[in-house]
């Protein structure tokens, strides 16, 4: 299986003025990512306002971002929904355009049993030959992805990690020791981050890494030097960046009032999400203010 990265953004979707998908303005932001840390993107994630997006538009991202990207970096496709045969129908869509991995949701509102839940994610993972990374995160799905599940899902040759933001270490734990060789675990929420990776995770799946991506990436190398007490250092520093974005309003709403209050201009938000309130606003960019800025801003 090819190289994903320890530090991977969850990417915001940028839009025109007029709402379109702003494709060369997230060709840009895919970039600018890379030079400032990550190692690769996540294209239709939550963070990319996913359920608003048509497939034709996802499709497009994926393949304008990864031939933009190269063999810089991963670009990693969310391809997965509570429908089983439309997942498998765009991941394919997504492998031929080009990605290197998918990224796929535990299925929400339906609540599946965990055997229903177990079968989809192996029929999506057998209908492609790209590595799969399963997403559990019950508190937008409604539904948590078991540790055993997780661990059944181990065996299946090309699930090859789990991001999980399930704030659950002890079901974390588990999955990490009992998981298959090589099956990795990536935090999904930042600040749980440093915590995973005491457990033996291996990475995060980041909002931050938009604005702190070098410094995220430093507290990571840190921490794999067994510079424990620089790691959580950086850790402290950022917490209340990482806070602030996903408490101030529904993600993406806080990350992308930053992007635009440092000058990546990555338009507005599709409904239902909206803009934030004034006083929202004013607490996002009195906390952004309070921090270095890794990104590179191209407007």
């Amino acid at each position: 299986m090819p190289e994903i990265g320890r530090l991977l953004t969850a990417m915001v979707t940028p839009l025109t003025p007029e709402g379109a998908v702003d494709y060369e303005q997230a060709k840009r932001l895919a970039l600018a990512l890379l030079d400032s840390g990550s190692d690769g993107a996540v294209v239709s994630g939550t963070t990319g306002e996913t359920p608003t997006l048509t497939d034709e538009e996802k499709v497009r991202l994926f393949r304008e971002i990864k031939a933009a990207v190269g063999e810089r970096g991963a670009v990693v496709a969310g391809t997965g929904n509570y429908n089983t045969a439309e997942s498998i129908e765009l991941s394919r869509e997504a492998e031929r355009a080009g990605v290197d991995a998918l990224l796929l949701t535990v299925p929400y509102y339906n609540k599946p049993p965990q055997e229903g839940l177990y079968r989809h994610f192996q029929a999506i993972a057998e209908a492609t030959a790209l590595p799969c990374i399963l997403y559990n995160i019950p508190g937008r799905t409604g539904v948590n992805m078991a540790a055993d599940t997780t661990i059944r899902l181990s065996r299946v040759p090309n699930i090859v990690g789990v991001k999980e933001a399930s704030g659950n270490f002890e079901q974390i734990a588990a999955i990490i020791d009992g998981a298959d060789e090589g099956f990795r675990v990536w935090s999904g929420n930042d600040g749980d981050t440093l915590h995973i990776l005491a457990l033996g995770g291996y990475g995060v799946i980041c909002v931050v890494s938009h604005l702190a991506g070098l410094q995220m990436k430093e507290m990571i190398t840190r921490f794999l030097a067994g510079e424990v007490e620089e790691a959580a250092r950086i850790h402290l520093r950022l917490l209340p960046l990482m806070t602030s974005l996903m408490t101030l309003s529904s993600n993406p709403i806080p990350i992308k009032c930053a992007l635009n209050q440092v000058g990546f201009r990555v338009g507005g938000l599709r409904l239902p999400l909206c803009e934030p309130d004034q006083a929202t606003l004013d607490k996002i960019a009195a906390e952004v203010a309070r921090h270095k800025i890794d990104l590179p801003v191209r407007v």
